[in-house]
């Protein structure tokens, strides 16, 4: 999955820029008490971990 993809993902899902700082972007929605932070570099492919982990901090599973 490319950051582009993820980032599209979580705006599916409700969650919409709350803040951005350089190439960090900070993601929440309402009823959601957590940000999740994505290091945001376009076409370049999120490292499994690294996607797995962002995914599960905005409780959104992926098949």
């Amino acid at each position: 999955m490319k950051f582009s993809e993820l980032a599209r993902l979580l705006e599916k899902e409700g969650f919409r820029i709350v803040k951005e700082k350089g190439s960090i972007r900070y993601y929440g929605k309402i009823g959601w008490n957590k940000l999740v932070r994505v290091d945001y570099h376009g076409s370049k492919e999120v490292p499994k971990g690294t996607c797995h982990a962002m995914l599960k901090s905005a409780g959104i599973k992926k098949d």
